[in-house]
């Protein structure tokens, strides 16, 4: 079957669920992974014509986007600061918003890259942000901790792949008042969306996205930020920074969490699409 004929029905089926970029970017995501071909290779040969056991895994793979499964999921891998991540339904989805966190972190600590700086990552689900800041800070000691025994299952497995070394804490942060190291680094990206806002959610999200890392009831909206700002006044060294990513909606609320938790020079800042997404606060 010619390729550019399969491209054609993966925009027919899916067209009522996803828009056209999104579609096609599925389909690039398809062909690169399973037949190892580029995006572009429709434009050079529009005539490529593929076996019948190679189509059985695009057409697989469009069966699953029908249900709306993510396409991260189906392939078992996503991208995040230019490093790959094996991913499952146990585990959020990295997103570009986080890689903006991780960037911001990144620049603070460019005057300190050299030094060997202790940092912890609380609720790390995938291990995006510990490993992708291992990368970036090689003399850095990094600590990941998570609740769920299948998300630092697959955390590690990310940091082999990507070739670094990550301390991994098996830990409930609201059971949790220290690990016996002062951290110069905490951030964490916990769960924030209230039940109020699952509405608005895609439904590939809230059908396969894992519960325990997306949402928090409408009367405890920041019940992870305030046991994570506690663990922090006490666990953070005198200087150290605090980074969160959060709702859209606290912005304010935030800010005042912070605050009352003794963090100075707080800084808010919006992401991408102009909400505001990220918090940074010194323990003074």
């Amino acid at each position: 079957m010619l390729l550019r004929e399969i491209k054609n029905v993966y925009e027919i089926e899916l067209k009522e669920l996803y828009p056209i970029t999104e579609i096609q970017s599925f389909f690039y995501l398809t062909i690169d992974f399973y037949l190892n071909l580029p995006r572009f290779v429709l434009a050079t040969e529009p005539n490529l014509t593929i076996t019948k056991e190679e189509e059985q895994a695009l057409f697989k793979t469009l069966s699953k986007l029908k249900l709306q499964e993510p396409i991260q999921y189906i392939l078992g891998t996503a991208n995040f600061m230019d490093l790959d991540f094996t991913v499952d339904s146990n585990v959020l989805i990295p997103r570009p918003e986080t890689e903006e966190l991780v960037y911001w972190i990144l620049e603070d600590l460019k005057p300190k890259k050299d030094k060997k700086l202790k940092i912890l990552d609380i609720g790390t689900g995938s291990g995006c942000i510990a490993i992708s800041i291992a990368k970036n800070l090689p003399e850095a000691e990094v600590y990941a901790l998570d609740v769920s025994n299948r998300a630092l299952q697959i955390a590690k497995k990310n940091a082999v792949d990507n070739n670094v070394e990550i301390k991994f804490v098996k830990k409930d942060i609201f059971q949790l008042q220290s690990i016996n190291v002062d951290f110069d680094i905490i951030v964490s990206n916990p769960p924030y969306v209230r039940e109020l806002e699952k509405e608005q959610m895609a439904e590939n999200v809230k059908k396969h996205e894992p519960d325990l890392a997306l949402y928090v009831p409408d009367s405890k909206a920041l019940m992870f930020y305030e046991a994570i700002s506690i663990f922090a006044k006490e666990n953070l060294q005198l200087g150290g920074f605090l980074y969160f990513e959060i709702n859209q909606y606290l912005g304010k609320e935030m800010k005042v969490l912070l605050e009352d938790n003794n963090f100075s020079e707080i800084e808010l800042r919006k992401d991408m699409f102009g909400n505001d997404r990220m918090l940074k606060g010194i323990k003074e």
